[in-house]
C-alpha cells in the first residue's frame, strides 16, 4: 500500500442487489423476482448513484466492497463488471480491497465466475442453508445439495480460494444430528468461512403463518429452546475441530479468513449503501449520521432517472449512540471491547461510563476480563441480547 492510502479512512461500500429467483418462506429482506428488463434498469440506476457518490468519500480509502441482496449471481456477469467498473471511476479504492459477491446455487455459471474475475471479485459468499435436501425443499430453496456442489465445482476451477458458505439452523423438524451431517458434509468441502445463523421466524413471512403464531399448524415442528443450544455449542465445538475459529457470534473462519467487511460494521468503520434500502453510516460535515435509501424499486428507478435524492430517513448518531454501538457490536465479537479503544475512540475512561455494570455482568458469569478489555463467556454468549441491554445509555 502506498504512503498516502495510509493516512485515508477506511470505508466500506455495500452494494444491494434486490432481485432473486423465487423468494425464501423464511425471507422478509428486500428482494423478489423481475424480468431481465427492470434489472437492467436498475443496474444503470445504481452506475449512476455510484458514480455520483464519490464526493462522499473525500479522503477515504476503500478497503471492501459487498455485493449483497437477494441474489446478486442472478445478474448477468457484465452487470457486475459495469457496477465495479463504477465504484473505481468514483473512489479510491485499496488495491488489496476484499470484493466479495453473494451467490446462490443454481445461478452460477462459467461465463459468470470469469466476469466476477474480471470485475475484481475475490470473495463468493454462497447461500446454501442447508445440505439437507428436505430441508432446502421446506425453505423454498431453488437448488438441491448435488446442484450446490456444481456451483462450488465451477467456483473452484474457476480459482476462488476465498468462499463462505451460509448454514442455518433451528430449523422446523430438524435434529441436533441432522444438523451436524450439514456441518460434516460442508466442512468437507474445506471452504474458507462459515457463517451458522439460527433461523429467526419473521412476520409478514409464509414461514410465519406455519410456524410464528401460537396457533400455527406447524409451530411444534420447530427445535425447543435446548436443542437449539445445543446446535449451537456443537457448531462452535464441530467446527473449531475443523479448524475454524469463532470470531463472531455467528460467524468462524480458517486462519486469515475473517470476512473484512463484516468486521468493518462490527468494528464501527464507515460505509456507504448504493441500491434500494441501503443503508449508510458515515460523517456529513461534523456530524455523523446514519441514513437508508427508500425501499420502492420502481421510485428508487424513478429518482434516479431524474436526478432527485433516494436517501429517505436520516438519524443523527450522538455520541451515546456511538458508545453503546461501541459495546453491543464489539462484544459480538470473540475478542470482546477493548478500553484504551473506548478512550481513544470517545475521549472518557471505559469504567467511568460502564464500570457499574460490567462488574455486574462478570459477577452474572456473563463477561470475564481479557488483556485489553472484556468479552462474552460462553454463558453470556448465550444470553448476548440480555447482556447487550445493559449497555443502553
Amino acid at each position: 500500500m502506498k504512503h498516502d492510502e495510509q493516512e485515508k479512512i477506511p470505508l466500506g461500500i455495500y452494494i444491494h442487489i434486490p432481485f432473486c429467483i423465487r423468494k425464501c418462506a423464511y425471507c422478509d429482506f428486500l428482494s423478489g423476482p423481475a424480468q431481465a428488463e427492470e434489472q437492467e434498469a436498475y443496474v444503470e440506476a445504481l452506475e449512476n448513484e455510484i458514480r455520483a457518490g464519490g464526493g462522499q468519500a473525500e479522503g477515504c480509502l476503500v478497503r471492501t466492497v459487498f455485493f449483497g441482496g437477494g441474489t446478486p449471481s442472478v445478474l448477468a456477469g457484465e452487470q457486475i463488471v459495469r457496477l465495479m467498473a463504477a465504484v473505481k471511476s468514483a473512489f479510491c479504492v485499496d488495491e488489496a480491497a476484499e470484493i466479495s459477491l453473494e451467490a446462490n446455487p443454481g445461478t452460477v455459471t462459467e461465463e459468470k465466475l470469469a466476469c466476477w474475475k474480471e470485475a475484481g471479485v475475490n470473495r463468493l459468499s454462497f447461500g446454501l442453508q442447508s445440505a439437507d435436501d428436505r430441508e432446502l425443499a421446506m425453505l423454498g430453496r431453488i437448488h438441491t445439495w448435488e446442484e450446490f456442489l456444481d456451483s462450488w465445482r465451477l467456483a473452484e476451477k474457476a480459482g476462488f480460494r476465498n468462499r463462505n458458505v451460509d448454514l442455518m439452523s433451528a430449523l422446523p423438524g430438524q435434529t441436533v444430528r441432522s444438523w451436524e451431517k450439514t456441518l460434516e458434509k460442508v466442512t468437507a468441502l474445506e471452504p474458507e468461512h462459515l457463517s451458522a445463523y439460527s433461523l429467526i421466524i419473521e412476520e409478514g413471512t409464509p414461514f410465519y403463518d406455519r410456524f410464528g403464531r401460537e396457533n400455527s399448524p406447524d409451530r411444534g415442528t420447530l427445535p425447543d429452546e435446548e436443542a437449539e443450544r445445543e446446535m449451537y455449542h456443537l457448531t462452535k465445538n464441530f467446527l473449531e475441530r475443523q479448524g475454524y475459529l469463532r470470531y463472531e457470534i455467528s460467524n468462524y473462519a480458517r486462519p486469515g479468513f475473517q470476512c473484512r467487511h463484516n468486521r468493518s460494521y462490527w468494528e464501527g468503520i464507515w460505509y456507504l449503501g448504493f441500491g434500494v434500502g441501503a443503508a449508510s453510516y458515515i460523517k456529513e460535515g461534523t456530524e455523523l449520521v446514519r441514513r437508508g435509501n427508500i425501499a420502492d424499486r420502481g421510485e428508487y428507478i424513478r429518482r434516479i432517472r431524474s436526478g432527485n435524492p433516494v436517501t429517505g430517513e436520516r438519524t443523527v448518531v450522538t455520541l451515546e449512540n456511538q458508545m453503546e454501538e461501541f459495546m453491543f457490536l464489539g462484544l459480538r465479537m470473540d475478542g470482546g471491547i477493548s478500553f484504551g479503544q473506548f478512550f481513544r475512540r470517545f475521549g472518557r475512561p471505559f469504567g467511568e461510563v460502564y464500570g457499574e455494570i460490567t462488574e455486574q455482568l462478570k459477577a452474572q458469569g456473563l463477561l470475564r476480563d481479557t488483556a485489553e478489555g472484556v468479552c462474552l463467556t460462553e454463558l453470556g454468549t448465550d444470553v448476548s441480547n440480555y447482556v447487550f441491554q445493559y449497555y443502553l445509555l
